[in-house]
């Protein structure tokens, strides 16, 4: 019996050690599992607040960058608003007494655009294009305006074409109804006051050739514009070849006597009557900076001038300039066609300003004034045209 209780309370107690092993084994099962998952949660921890730092370094990095870039961009705008203004030059420019002569540069001399360019403008007056071709080429005048006629000594390389003015219509050929001349084959045998070199010789040479004449079937008189004037009203010429103002003064002082033979549109699909403006080859190639300002310049006035509204207003600013009679001025407003400078853009993108220059050089070369035919980029800037005007 004592042997009997003495084997049960070793089992017991057999049994209880083993529980407590259990549980032991139990506990420290779960108490490693924790220490693991603790570890785990402190490792993804550290990885997370090193990601956050590395995120924030290069938030910092950006918005440094951001921050330079700011800087460099504010200065850039700096630079633009007080801008390097570009070195003050004075130019020679030569005209003729004229509102399409005038009406672009006396526009942009007063509407600020040679200002804003840094150019100041020195006028000088000239009877025709040859002259002021002439004065180029001595040195005296640095750009000017030339009517059609004159071109024919570009295309011959005496001048380079650097801004397209305007297709005119400002030349005639008139006669005199008191001495028999009314049509062009009244011409033959007559006395014929023209000015050499200019419109007035090549409108009268295309307007002899519509009658199957030539210049040896008429008196030719060589004479300047205000020679053919006096002539013409004192009757010692019969017939005369002249462009505005000076063909409205010989209308205005002869009135129902003088008849018009021809004008620019009577020839318009024959040749265009080109006006520009000219520069010296030499000059052009060093100073092509101040031919862009100075386009620039034309580009803004050519706008300007374009709107009827302002015809009255330019006639009197180039009475101011030069002491013309602004009444007769603003009677040539509509001696020609006055693009806008995006007009001129288009149309010098499409062609049709080059198309202008070919059919002009085809009517010299058909008078013999050109010998052969010229590529007309060696002597039109085409280029810096579209550069002036923004393209």
């Amino acid at each position: 019996m004592k042997v009997k209780k003495l084997i049960k309370g070793l089992a017991l107690v057999l049994v209880m050690s083993m529980g407590l092993a259990c549980l032991a084994a139990c506990g420290g099962s779960n108490s490693g599992g924790t220490e693991k998952s603790s570890g785990e949660a402190q490792q993804s921890q550290e990885e997370a607040s090193e990601k956050e730092k590395e995120s924030d370094a290069a938030s910092e990095d950006a918005s440094e960058k951001e921050s330079v870039k700011e800087k460099e961009t504010e200065k850039e705008s700096e630079k633009d608003d007080s801008g390097e203004k570009p070195e003050e030059v004075t130019l020679n420019v030569a005209y003729m007494p004229n509102y399409t002569s005038l009406v672009e540069v006396v526009t942009a001399m007063e509407i600020g655009a040679f200002d804003e360019e840094g150019i100041k403008i020195n006028l000088v007056e000239f009877a025709d294009g040859p002259t002021i071709i002439s004065a180029m080429e001595n040195g005296s005048i640095n750009v000017g305006f030339i009517g059609s006629g004159a071109h024919k000594l570009a295309i011959n390389g005496a001048a380079k074409i650097f801004c397209f003015a305007h297709l005119g219509n400002a030349d005639a050929v008139m006669g005199l109804k008191s001495h028999d001349v009314t049509k062009a084959e009244d011409l033959a045998g007559k006395k014929v006051g023209y000015a050499p070199g200019t419109s007035s010789e090549a409108i009268l040479k295309q307007t002899l050739e519509s009658a199957d004449l030539t210049m040896d079937d008429i008196q030719p008189m060589q004479m300047d514009a205000s020679g053919i004037v006096s002539a013409m009203v004192s009757g010692s010429l019969d017939a005369c070849a002249l462009w505005s103002p000076s063909s409205i003064a010989v209308k205005e002082e002869l009135g129902e006597d003088i008849v018009e033979i021809s004008n620019n549109t009577t020839f318009k699909d024959q040749s265009a009557s080109v006006e520009s403006w000219i520069v010296m080859d030499d000059y052009a190639k060093e100073n092509r900076d101040i031919l862009l300002r100075f386009t620039r310049a034309l580009m803004k006035a050519k706008t300007f001038r374009a709107d009827p509204d302002n015809y009255k207003q330019i006639s009197e600013w180039i009475a101011d300039q030069t002491g013309l009679d602004a009444e007769l001025l603003y009677k040539e407003r509509e001696s020609a066609e006055w693009l806008t400078a995006d007009e001129l853009k288009e149309q010098l993108k499409d062609g049709s300003i080059k198309k202008l220059y070919e059919s002009q050089q085809r009517a010299f070369i058909e008078d013999g004034s050109v010998e052969k035919e010229v590529p007309i980029e060696d002597y039109v800037m085409f280029d810096l045209m579209l550069e002036a005007a923004g393209e």
